[in-house]
């Protein structure tokens, strides 16, 4: 199977090399398939070439946005098998689920997308506020006084949160998780063993999400109560943070990513865009 991988080599992630990850990356599903890296400016001009895309660390989409849409018509268009599918309910789609889980009660940092319902939110001395099409904290502020245009922007109130942890699954399947024991440091992360209902917090969202296939990301902060709330769940292009892992960890998660790709073919076949 030729597969064209999507990646910005070039994309300057705060405390991370996103480079690296999709060098090493690549360097091991060329062991099983025919692959090619291009930008995610290039994909509709050379996906046409190619049995599939694979779309991995390429970046907040706001800083390419119009290619971005260009690129989902064009696939839906044409038929092509995308990796994650194109029909992801979470970041892929913005972040009004957010929103959404919030009014279906479910565990999830509180959230408004107009100031009209800061009432809806628990009190507190300090609210944060950010683009609802927003990224890699891109336009984040704190303040005590939320404004901005409804449905444009989030609302949640500042937890004192002990620490965040993420849980990282390909094909619904938990793979392993890495936390930032100082909310400091949040790029300083280390292995963290989740407990049975750690994982069954990180499944409802999945299971939310329903995507067939693909990797994602539940992130995640222990709130003061100890309870795990959800901040967010990245079904796009989650950075996976792979070089923080022990070897034995690392070749686990390639294992199972290559198997997800080899089971892509028949996935789309029966209907996943």
């Amino acid at each position: 199977m030729r597969l064209l991988y999507v990646t910005d080599l070039a994309y300057p992630a705060r405390g991370r090399r996103y480079c690296d990850e999709d060098i090493f990356l690549t360097s091991r599903l060329r062991e099983d398939f025919d692959l090619a890296l291009c930008h995610p400016l290039d994909t509709v001009a050379l996906m046409d070439a190619f049995d599939a895309v694979v779309v991995r660390n390429s970046g907040p989409v706001l800083h390419h946005q119009r290619a971005h849409d260009a690129f989902r018509a064009a696939a839906l268009e044409r038929g092509t098998p995308v990796y994650n599918p194109l029909t992801g309910r979470a970041d892929m789609a913005g972040k009004q689920y957010l929103v959404d889980l919030t009014a279906a009660g479910l565990p999830v940092i509180p959230t408004v997308d107009d100031p009209a319902g800061l009432h809806l939110l628990p009190a507190s001395a300090t609210y944060v506020v950010k683009p609802k099409q927003g990224a890699d904290s891109i336009g984040l502020t704190f303040t005590d006084r939320p404004t901005g245009p409804a449905g444009e922007i989030l609302i949640q109130p500042r937890v004192d949160f002990a620490y965040e942890v993420s849980f990282y699954f390909v094909d619904r399947d938990f793979q392993y998780a890495l936390y930032a024991p100082d909310p400091a440091r949040r790029w300083e992360l280390t292995p963290y063993t989740p407990t049975p209902a750690d994982l069954a917090f990180a499944r409802t969202f999945i299971d939310w999400n329903t995507l067939p296939y693909g990797i994602q990301r539940v992130d995640a902060c222990r709130a003061p109560s100890g309870e795990l709330l959800l901040v967010e769940l990245e079904d796009l292009n989650p950075y996976l943070s792979l070089d923080l892992l022990p070897e034995a960890l690392r070749e686990d998660f390639v294992a199972a990513f290559k198997r997800s790709l080899s089971a892509f073919p028949s996935h789309v076949a029966g209907g996943a865009p």
